[in-house]
């Protein structure tokens, strides 16, 4: 039985890439409504936060302790910031190669996850990996894309958008090789980036609406489910193939865009959905 969790990691993995696709694609959709992307995420922190503290608290699954608090707080202030610079990076250049840099986050803590951590990976599974990565790439990459770019500024957002999402890979992989509680760093999580947001929201004085609490909330509750799979995946999986499986929740983006915004698969997105799942294959070979 205890082989049998330890095998599911992948399917943890694959989850975790079905939520934050989900919530991706909540995040593309309500930018276009014009709702406010800071009181989402604020939303979605504190909401997730709260649903945090009641499970550990109904499970008397906390065992908190100083270094989980600011390993946790870490983690959920680089996500935070994360997502705030890609929303600029996507304001400010060409959103055609901001996600695809930007899923290129995914190379850090693979790297610390076989140099530093040492873990073992074949050949076939680093083809894998190799196949996923790629597939992240040419799915989200849109040629001869049009508009107004301030390249420099853009540079800054998607350099600093990569660093924020490639660090908390990192201390992700820490924390789990440190054995710490997965509830402990998922609480300190949300509450470090509630308060990063609350503290991005004094300069804001925009009227928050009730439908940005309510999407906020969706997302919130998504998250945690995902970031619990993510965990439970690290725990039990190899972390050099978790981060690629979880970088194609782009997939879900992409599929999302074909149903709700009526856009049309190319014929090298459409390649790069078989590479991604012969990459998935080739990785529990």
């Amino acid at each position: 039985m205890k082989e049998e969790i330890k095998s599911m990691w992948i399917f943890a993995a694959l989850i975790t890439s079905l939520c934050f696709g989900i919530n991706n694609s909540i995040f593309k959709w309500s930018s276009g409504k014009g709702y406010s992307k800071i009181h989402i995420q604020f939303f979605f922190y504190f909401s997730a936060f709260i649903l945090s503290i009641v499970y550990g608290v109904l499970m008397d699954g906390l065992q908190l302790n100083w270094l989980s608090i600011m390993l946790g707080a870490a983690i959920g202030v680089l996500n935070a910031n994360g997502n705030i610079q890609m929303a600029s990076a996507f304001e400010k250049g060409p959103a055609s190669l901001t996600s695809p840099l930007i899923a290129a986050n995914a190379i850090f803590p693979i790297l610390c996850a076989a140099l530093i951590f040492h873990e073992h990976i074949s050949s076939l599974q680093w083809s894998g990996i190799a196949c996923m990565f790629i597939a992240t790439l040419v799915i989200q990459y849109t040629p001869n894309a049009k508009g107004n770019h301030q390249y420099v500024p853009w540079m800054m957002h998607t350099l600093l958008s990569i660093l924020s999402f490639g660090a908390l890979g990192i201390l992700m992989t820490t924390s789990t090789r440190l054995h710490l509680n997965s509830l402990d760093i998922l609480v300190s999580m949300y509450g470090g980036g509630m308060l990063y947001l609350l503290s991005a929201l004094a300069f804001k004085k925009e009227k928050i609406k009730l439908k940005e609490v309510k999407i906020g909330s969706l997302v919130g509750f998504l998250s945690m489910i995902g970031y619990g799979c993510y965990f439970f995946a690290l725990n039990t999986g190899i972390a050099s193939i978790i981060f690629p499986v979880v970088s194609l929740n782009c997939l879900v983006v992409v599929f999302a865009g074909c149903y709700i915004f009526k856009e049309k698969l190319k014929t090298y997105q459409i390649a790069g959905v078989l590479a991604a799942l012969i990459g998935i294959i080739l990785t529990k070979i």
